[in-house]
């Protein structure tokens, strides 16, 4: 009886090995690495290409030549890699629109040379960049990463080596049609691929520094990389890009907090030249029912300033026909966000009035997914 028992054991023991080598082939499959394949490497600033010179011990600017020496992994890629470097590189808390307007030029350049894309940025903005990267590349077709590091690639301890390593690996895979893996604009940042403009920083020390709280991840990496087809974007791959270059910056955006006085509030809706205010409300889309605060969002949306309410909570949606706050600032003319982050709403917002839509027809596109940024049920 012992005997059959530990019989039973051991087929139970090699059917689970057979079932372990049978996931790890098809991951296999899914992550092969195709051959004669290009990314650029585009490196716009932020500490991920800071690489500390070992005799003096100061941090310098990215130089290709010497990441190559410090990423010697560069060369065992099935990928050849250009790179091009802003000059000077921009620090993230620096980054504006003129410098997306230069990422979509390059681009839109190079859109035909190579399989995919990888953008090496600060931290600080990426999501922001991410997030106008995806509406300002319209019909995009091929993988443009953006990713970083809490540490210099030439530290010690750096997570920029393993970041840079995988974005590359994923802006060349390609699926078993000979497709790219990942046609969308995406945020790497420790083992975790991302939608952009579904992603926020969430951290400003730990290497896990991103989270896409309101849609599920595109990948993850470990031993192999496993890629979430579902959830990625589809496209037609017969669509040529349109880059678009229009960006109206004339935004604010208003959080609320308990005890916030008429004056701010009026002050930031009279702000000369101001088009749009990103709302940030509490839960799913709730804010104060003050006669003087729904007064005056009501009559700044009579004047044709766009206001879009999102929620300051990191995950979860806005539904403001769910409490009477929330049905109070519908009827006042207030703009639903959705699940939306503030740096989508935010770059949504500078795209759409920057190609000249009247605050009606804002509002409408606002309300409808151009690039995946919101979920509407």
């Amino acid at each position: 009886m012992i005997s059959l028992f530990m019989r039973f054991l051991t087929f139970c023991y090699e059917m689970s090995d057979i079932w372990l080598s049978l996931q790890d082939n098809i991951a296999l499959i899914m992550c092969e690495k195709p051959k004669n394949t290009s990314v650029l490497l585009i490196y716009t600033g932020g500490t991920i290409g800071m690489i500390e010179n070992l005799e003096t011990g100061v941090l310098e600017n990215f130089n290709f030549e010497q990441l190559q020496k410090h990423v010697p992994e560069l060369k065992q890629t099935n990928c050849h890699i250009d790179s091009i470097q802003f000059d000077p590189p921009i620090d993230s808390s620096d980054m504006e629109p003129e410098a997306w307007r230069k990422l979509v030029k390059i681009i839109s350049d190079n859109y035909t040379t190579y399989d995919g894309f990888v953008i090496l940025h600060g931290t600080d903005t990426m999501a922001y960049t991410a997030s106008a990267l995806s509406f300002m590349l319209e019909d995009l077709a091929k993988p443009v990463i953006l990713t970083g590091s809490q540490l210099p690639i030439g530290v010690l301890r750096t997570d920029g080596k393993e970041n840079l390593m995988t974005s590359i690996e994923i802006a060349a895979a390609k699926n078993s049609d000979g497709s790219p893996a990942v046609p969308e604009v995406c945020i790497l940042f420790e083992n975790h691929l991302m939608r952009g403009n579904r992603t926020t920083k969430i951290n400003a020390e730990n290497f896990n520094a991103f989270r896409s709280f309101n849609y599920p991840v595109l990948a993850k990496a470990g031993i192999h990389i496993k890629y979430n087809q579902s959830v990625i974007h589809a496209v037609d791959t017969s669509q040529p890009l349109n880059p678009h270059y229009l960006l109206n910056t004339n935004i604010a955006v208003l959080k609320m907090f308990p005890g916030i006085h008429e004056n701010v509030v009026a002050a930031v809706l009279a702000i000369d030249g101001i088009q749009a205010v990103v709302l940030e409300t509490y839960g799913s889309g709730n804010a104060p029912r003050r006669k003087w605060f729904l007064r005056l969002l009501h009559e700044a949306s009579q004047r044709g300033i766009v206001i879009v309410n999102v929620t300051q909570c990191s995950a979860g949606t806005v539904e403001m026909e769910r409490y009477g706050t929330g049905y109070h600032l519908l009827q006042s003319g207030i703009v639903c966000g959705y699940d939306s982050t503030t740096e989508s709403a935010v770059t949504k917002l500078m795209f759409l009035l920057g190609h000249g839509y009247s605050p009606d027809e804002v509002r409408d596109r606002m309300s409808r997914s151009i690039a995946g940024e919101i979920t509407i049920n």
